[in-house]
């Protein structure tokens, strides 16, 4: 069995690392480097990093953040937002990424999804969902950081861009994003049993609990975690710990 991994988020608009609440009302925390070199030393075992004002702008603008982030951090760095075209993964991509996270692009052109798994490999193409409840047990997707519909149900979505070569799913609940109120587990689960590649929970951790509960009972493969790290409410190895008491295969440092 595969170790549960413990990402740190990291959303950015412009040279900033920001946090908001459902994807909105965003604060000013510092510079994103600065963090994700905190959170490589704490023991995170891969960092994600999202231009949230890339796809209003048609262009990420990462790069820089990028290239100064892995002259010292040695993990996993994943990058979303903006990302249009197979010359922009690439670009990503050469700039120190291991993964991109496409969502508005891939919507509006689900080809892309193929195009860039082919060319660079589908552990590569992780496709970023944003996911709002709609009622009982449905969905929907959205882009432009969870302000605009696509009328595209969420499982439906999921299972098309796996089937056309996304490796990873990260999946952000709308609805619990920067609430500390815990994770969507009925979304997360769901999701999980749709598709047969892991399923990155983000949106709503608040306590260790959340963590355990999101794995247990929402069958996810990774843990992304923004607020209750970047205001210091735990650390990763509160979480690891947490993780080890409830029998979880993460992994020991």
């Amino acid at each position: 069995m595969s170790n549960v991994r413990l990402i740190p988020r990291l959303d950015i608009k412009g040279p900033n690392l920001v946090k908001g609440i459902h994807l909105e009302g965003l604060r000013v925390m510092g510079d994103p480097k600065d963090f994700a070199v905190k959170y490589y030393k704490d023991g995170a075992d891969e960092l994600i990093y999202m231009d949230i004002v890339a796809s209003l702008y048609g262009r990420n603008n990462l790069t820089d953040i990028v290239k100064r982030t892995v002259e010292n951090v040695f993990i996993p760095l994943t990058v979303g937002g903006g990302i249009r075209s197979v010359e922009d993964a690439k670009h990503i991509l050469r700039s120190g990424a291991d993964k991109v996270a496409i969502n508005t692009a891939a919507i509006k052109r689900p080809e892309l999804i193929q195009e860039v798994s082919k060319i660079f490999g589908s552990q590569c193409m992780i496709l970023s969902v944003e996911a709002q409840n709609m009622g009982p047990g449905k969905w929907e997707a959205f882009t432009d950081n969870g302000r605009e519909k696509t009328g595209k149900d969420v499982l439906e979505w999921v299972r098309q861009g796996v089937e056309l070569g996304a490796g990873e799913i990260l999946l952000t609940s709308i609805d619990r994003e920067g609430t500390r109120q815990g994770f969507d587990l009925e979304l997360v689960r769901a999701v999980s049993e749709s598709v047969p590649v892991p399923v990155i929970a983000s949106g709503g951790m608040g306590q260790t609990q959340d963590m355990v509960d999101v794995i247990q009972k929402g069958k996810a493969d990774a843990v992304a975690m923004a607020d209750v790290l970047h205001y210091r409410r735990m650390t990763i190895q509160d979480i690891r710990q947490a993780g080890l008491d409830s029998n979880i295969h993460v992994r020991k440092l």
